[in-house]
């Protein structure tokens, strides 16, 4: 069985500042993340720069993360496509992104450009060897005026894989995403672990205020939950872990940093290093051959 390893996500275009104390730290693989843009980033130099270090270390490249929206922009589509060739040069199996949207229209109104759109991309990922992992995060967007991504609810997921039937286009799930909607993380992963439709995972959990729900609702007049690290937030990461090992799931867990208003800043390392013993627990710790 392959151990469920416990990772970091990078910020791809800081990836001096970043990659080599997070791999010190002990996280055992590594996602190199960018948002809407590469920022100049050369990604054959980069990974000339940092592969030969990762080898040295025995710590992996999870996955190459664009976040961006393929449907409406289309010079962003074709940078998803130049980070799809050149995902191969870190050995990495699989990008993450987006599923994009048409900013201000629903979530259905997308569903067509987003199966002639990833279709196309998830053929060009099968050529290289690669999956697509679908980010479930918001942005702030509803079913009714979506922004850059239509893949947050489990009602735009059943309308995308029925347009993009691929198995090897999914999701990057993460509970705090669910949690923040009011979604019960646990009891959806149960429901979805069985469809093989979760590629990855990001580490990022939720708090949500239930006497601010009560007293104000969830119209956005008073804040109701606040994105956590692993191990401060509400959910129950061992039944996480749990329901992963039992479904079969053979990714890992990316912490996503950076999100935690309380461990940050100056303590923004030490809520990251707390994730990843906290996530290592949860998971049994490591990996115990039998004796017999």
């Amino acid at each position: 069985m392959k151990q469920i390893e416990i990772g970091a996500c990078v910020p791809g275009s800081d990836t001096k500042t970043w990659l080599a104390p997070l791999v010190e730290a002990g996280f055992e693989c590594v996602a190199l993340n960018f948002h809407m843009s590469l920022g100049g980033t050369d990604l054959h130099a980069l990974a000339e720069q940092v592969m030969p270090y990762l080898r040295e270390k025995g710590v992996r490249v999870a996955t190459i993360g664009y976040y961006c929206n393929p449907i409406e922009n289309t010079e962003q589509r074709k940078t998803l496509e130049s980070v799809i060739d050149a995902a191969p040069l870190f050995g990495a199996p699989m990008v993450s992104t987006f599923a994009g949207a048409y900013e201000g229209e629903p979530v259905e109104k997308a569903i067509p450009k987003f199966g002639e759109v990833f279709r196309e991309l998830g053929k060009r990922a099968a050529d290289n060897g690669l999956k697509i992992a679908i980010e479930n995060c918001p942005m702030d967007g509803t079913w009714q005026r979506a922004t850059c991504n239509i893949a947050f609810h489990p009602k735009a997921w059943e309308m995308m894989f029925e347009a993009v039937p691929e198995q090897n286009v999914g999701l990057e799930w993460e509970p705090g995403h669910q949690s923040i909607q009011l979604i019960d993380p646990v009891s959806q992963l149960r429901e979805w672990i069985g469809t093989g439709r979760i590629l990855h995972m990001h580490g990022k959990d939720c708090t949500t205020d239930w006497d601010a729900v009560r007293r104000y609702g969830v119209l956005g007049a008073v804040p109701f939950a606040k994105q956590r690290t692993p191990g401060f937030g509400d959910t129950d990461w061992r039944q996480i872990l749990s329901i992963l090992r039992e479904g079969g799931y053979e990714s890992d867990i990316c912490v996503e940093g950076f999100h935690d208003p309380v461990y940050r800043g100056e303590l923004e390392m030490t809520g990251q290093l707390h994730a990843l013993r906290y996530l290592k627990w949860c998971r049994g710790g490591d990996f115990a051959p039998n004796p017999w």
